[in-house]
């Protein structure tokens, strides 16, 4: 891939960095649609059963090119701590 072509990918233009980014995992889906995060993964990433995820999808030219999943209390962190400061300045 050229340069040029990386820096065209939809999650560059998402503002994440290509170097920051790694296949580690190859994950399957059956004819369910269903798919099984491998132990190591949901290990090194603290999820256990019960937890919940948010999926956040890029879309490059009306087409889903990443797919990213989220822990709910993760996204609902990031988001006080973007809007608390607005709602602060509101009241």
């Amino acid at each position: 891939m050229t340069t040029k072509l990386a820096a065209e990918t939809c999650c560059e233009a998402a503002g994440v960095g290509l170097t920051s980014l790694k296949v580690e995992w190859v994950i399957g889906v059956d004819e369910r649609g269903q798919m099984v995060l491998p132990k190591e993964l949901r290990e090194k990433a603290k999820i256990k059963a019960g937890d919940k995820l948010a999926v956040v999808n890029w879309e490059k030219d009306g087409q889903v090119c990443c797919i990213t999943l989220i822990k709910t209390d993760e996204l609902a962190q990031m988001v006080r701590g973007l809007l608390g400061p607005l709602a602060k300045e509101l009241i």
